[in-house]
């Protein structure tokens, strides 16, 4: 690894995609080559990819960020397996634009397609189907580690397993992942068979996802969390599968942005009565109850790239969001609370998110799918009125025995993160004595984290 062209940059500020909280740190960019990390001579270092983390995990004020999107060669392919290694700052967005018109796609997918291979194994990403596939930890065949004393470890689930569960999901704490092997599944075309449903309240959800969960890869519902009463939780519950062929699925699919957002928005234009008067709208915009259709997969997989820099539109205070998992046993009762507590508020945005996940394990030991039902929101900060809005969320989460997600979070106690990942202390001994992040000394209250020695075994 080589210092990107100019050496040692002076400080910059980089925010996360919610713009909060802000860090001072340096960034060294990262480039194919035989050497070592280019590491600084104090302080602790962390990968960053293309900065699609919301909260802190992606930040580390006061360090050091690798940036590895220079890290972008594909390296090989295996056209009758689907077998693919490339290097850690490739973006899904590269791998698809290769692969599609090749007959083969992601195994997992999150709803962006700019983050790195590298970020989203660090990440432990999760879609639309994990109650089929899993989380993407589960395609991965291997991957190299580089660490900061220049060891390097081929990971697989039998070879140096303890470090492939360690570092899958562990937010780029144990060390650079420097290639990736990633197990691709075949498809027809690019497009996908799509049904999509409008129910009433949340009990229409849950009924509609256990009959849509047996007959579909891909399920997840878009809900109107400013609506109460009976109307609490209704929403559009969309499926699909990859499309068997059809006539007319040789048209090419384009993956270009759309448009971008040019300016910062005004905070009123999320307020509370204009994000009432969108969701009532968008509810009502299908007129059938069920409407099927064959759709190209970008605008079913990722909607919001269609606009680049969308996370303006909240403005310069920026916004939060807030995912949570809780057990399937509990799962009505517990989000007809969360989502009452949302609907009270008047908070929240016309981004809201529910599905279920599947029980299929992870190998990662702090990733965040477990069996249950998974709600993800977008709030504005609004300051104080936020952040007592996640206390008391926070709470309901967690006397449900549920969890809270680090990719997207900003600032749940240490206290709470550690009730939710009781393995973080097994982790901890796997964390480079070089690497942090604000994410992981804020949860976990050690300063510095580089402080830590890690466990003796190659």
């Amino acid at each position: 690894m080589t210092m990107a062209k100019g050496g040692l940059p002076a400080r910059t500020d980089l925010a996360s995609w919610g713009r909060l909280p802000q860090a001072t740190q340096r960034a060294v960019g990262l480039s194919f080559g035989d050497g070592a990390l280019p590491l600084p001579a104090e302080g602790s270092v962390l990968p960053r990819g293309l900065g699609r983390s919301y909260g802190d995990s992606g930040l580390n004020d006061g360090g050091t960020v690798l940036l590895a999107e220079g890290l972008d060669r594909f390296v090989a392919f295996d056209p009758q397996s689907g077998l693919l290694r490339c290097e850690a700052g490739v973006s899904l967005d590269a791998i698809l634009r290769l692969m599609v018109p090749r007959g083969w796609f992601l195994p997992v997918t999150p709803g962006t397609r700019f983050v790195t291979v590298g970020g989203a194994v660090a990440n432990d990403v999760h879609g639309k189907n994990h109650h089929m596939a899993g989380t993407i930890g589960r395609w991965v065949k291997a991957f190299e580690l580089l660490r900061s004393d220049g060891s390097r470890r081929l990971c697989t689930p039998d070879e140096n397993a303890d470090w492939f569960g360690a570092t899958i999901g562990g937010l780029g704490l144990t060390g650079l992942i420097t290639w990736v092997d990633l197990q691709l599944i075949p498809i027809n075309n690019p497009y996908i068979a799509t049904e999509s449903t409008r129910f009433g309240g949340l009990d229409g959800f849950f009924e509609e996802n256990h009959r849509a969960e047996s007959g579909f890869d891909y399920t997840v519902a878009w809900v109107d969390c400013l609506a109460s009463g009976r109307s609490l939780g209704r929403g559009l519950y969309m499926a699909g599968n990859h499309a068997p062929r059809f006539d007319g699925d040789d048209k090419p699919v384009r993956l270009a942005l759309k448009a971008a957002v040019p300016v910062d928005f005004p905070g009123w234009v999320l307020g509370r009565w204009s994000v009432k008067l969108f969701n009532a709208l968008y509810y009502r915009r299908q007129l059938r109850r069920v409407v099927r259709a064959h759709q190209p997969f970008v605008p079913f997989f990722y909607p919001l790239d269609a606009v680049g820099q969308w996370n303006r539109i909240y403005g310069r205070r920026g916004f939060y969001q807030y995912q949570c998992v809780v057990p399937p046993e509990v799962s009505p009762e517990v989000m007809r609370r969360l989502l009452g507590e949302i609907a009270a508020s008047g908070q929240a945005s016309f981004l809201a998110v529910l599905k279920t996940f599947g029980t299929l394990p992870s190998p990662g030991w702090l990733s965040f799918p477990r069996p249950g039902a998974t709600l993800a929101l977008d709030f504005p900060n609004n300051g104080d009125a936020t952040t007592r809005l996640f206390d008391r969320l926070d709470a309901i989460v967690d006397e449900a025995g549920g969890a809270i997600y680090p990719a997207k979070d900003a600032r749940l106690s240490g206290e709470r993160f550690r009730r939710q990942y009781p393995t973080w202390e097994r982790f901890a001994g796997y964390v480079d004595p070089r690497f942090s992040s604000s994410f992981w000394r804020r949860v976990t209250g050690d300063a510095p984290v580089f402080a830590v020695s890690g466990p003796k075994s190659a």
